[in-house]
């Protein structure tokens, strides 16, 4: 079977008389129910917790450099970078991507042996005790061990999510799950920012405001990890493993569930696709025709850390470069910061109805266009629109790389693979911000569209020339 040219419907049959269908084919056939949306919600509410975590970064910075935490007393061993302009709250932002690297590379290889539910459980749990642990830290040097050891946690539970998602929705609305995940993940950055202007400059109780916004990550993630004790095991998962018995009663008990909730009986399966089986070497993931798609995706991430975060990390600065003092750069920011999740928002009108690999193109596209227009405007209005209007497309964006880098490797290594390709996002990140800040210094913000510009061109040759179509494919039709 191509994965370029056979069409869902030349894929889709009828299971066997007196055969029993597969759990990937009994998964597929499920209409969208209230217990399906409930799964994504669940997992929507961690992840929402995991990007307040990693986007406070930029606005507890001013609070933690005010207490003196990163003075060269306050670093120990870490003050030796001063001799390389790295030393006070850059060790802070290299520990956090440091963390999200090893936890998306390192661990992550290793978790495609345990269940995605026991490992996003204690992965979320172990992220909310170090945000917590770090939250009491009274000196640079201890902030940054307990940051990189909960990057660690929230670089495994990232994976993990994509993950389990894309093994549990049906075909016909994974695209869309992962839209509406997004826009509820997205929900935390305008939250982290409204949260931490009211109090970052004040110190409620005594406790410095900084403190109290890391707190909030975590006590409010405690919340969910009840929650998702609701949650099963993937019975993709199971059944890779051979345990067909518990897989079984797994889907038995949600296509109850989804009976009930639909009010007519289930569609009879309409693909009989053997449920994946083996081990899942790593060394597989390094062979046709999957070393395509992790160059593909590894090179896309690398290229993503510009393309994206060239923008969404320096909203202010570049808006000072346009002319707007600080003070309204700051507000702007908000305004622009607001449309985050409404990128995912509009991707839910057409994430089925699109083939994927062309809806991150277009929207990759969109970014191009926004990013230059900016770069051209000093109207404050004008700044806004194509601010809003780049967020936008960046998110949508997002919400389809996430989906896209999850489905089109195969179960038995689906979480390692994943985790590697992520992990060069990471690596990326942790130096595109000396990058950026050093092309805003020679070229101002069209020097930084050029950057965004360049970088975001490449990845739309990767995906357009080397991406194989997954839209309405079975996970296992993809990676047949």
């Amino acid at each position: 079977m191509s994965l370029h040219s056979a069409p869902a419907s030349q894929t889709a049959f009828m299971a066997a008389p007196g055969t029993s269908p597969s759990i990937a084919a009994r998964i597929d056939r499920l209409p969208a129910s209230r217990s399906l949306w409930l799964i994504v919600a669940l997992l929507a509410m961690g992840a929402w917790f995991e990007f307040y975590v990693t986007f406070f970064l930029g606005y507890v910075a001013p609070g933690m450099i005010k207490s003196g935490l990163f003075n060269t007393d306050a670093l120990g061993p870490l003050a030796a970078l001063g001799a390389i302009k790295f030393a006070g709250f850059g060790t802070f932002v290299f520990a956090t991507f440091g963390g999200l690297w090893v936890g998306t590379i390192f661990v992550s290889q290793t978790l495609d042996h345990f269940g995605r539910r026991a490992v996003f459980t204690w992965a979320l749990l172990w992220f909310v005790a170090c945000n917590a642990v770090l939250a009491f830290q009274t000196n640079g040097f201890a902030l940054d061990i307990w940051r990189f050891l909960s990057g660690i946690g929230i670089g495994v539970e990232f994976t993990t999510i994509d993950t389990y998602l894309a093994e549990m929705t049906p075909r016909h609305m994974r695209g869309k799950a992962f839209a509406v995940q997004q826009t509820i993940s997205f929900l935390a950055v305008p939250f982290v920012a409204f949260v931490s202007w009211l109090l970052i400059p004040t110190a409620p109780f005594g406790f410095d405001g900084w403190r109290w916004v890391v707190l909030i990550g975590s006590i409010g993630a405690v919340v969910v990890w009840f929650l998702r004790l609701r949650l099963t095991e993937s019975p993709r998962w199971l059944a890779k493993h051979g345990r067909h018995d518990e897989a079984s009663r797994i889907v038995d008990a949600l296509e109850t569930r989804v009976e009930r909730e639909t009010g007519r009986p289930l569609p009879p399966p309409i693909a009989d696709l053997a449920d994946e089986g083996g081990k899942g070497t790593y060394a597989e993931m390094f062979r046709a025709p999957y070393l395509r798609r992790i160059v593909m995706l590894s090179l896309f991430n690398l290229a993503g850390a510009f393309s994206y975060y060239g923008f969404a990390a320096w909203v202010p600065t570049l808006l000072a470069e346009r002319g707007i003092n600080i003070t309204h750069s700051l507000e702007y920011a908000f305004i622009i910061a607001v449309a985050n999740p409404f990128g995912p928002v509009l991707g839910t009108f057409f994430a089925e109805r699109f083939e994927r690999k062309w809806i991150l193109c277009s929207a990759l596209g969109g970014m191009i266009v926004f990013m230059f227009a900016f770069a051209q405007m000093s109207s404050p209005v004008a700044l806004i629109i194509c601010g809003v209007l780049f967020t936008l497309s960046a998110n949508i964006q997002a919400f389809a790389s996430h989906s896209y880098q999850s489905e089109i490797f195969p179960t038995r290594f689906r979480m390692r693979a994943v985790g590697f390709v992520w992990s060069w996002l990471r690596v990326s990140t942790a130096f595109s911000g000396l990058i950026v800040g050093a092309v805003i210094g020679a070229g101002g913000v069209f020097g930084v569209a050029v950057l965004i510009g360049t970088t975001t061109v490449l990845q739309i040759l990767l995906i357009a020339l080397l991406g194989p179509r997954s839209t309405g494919l079975s996970l296992e039709e993809i990676n047949a």
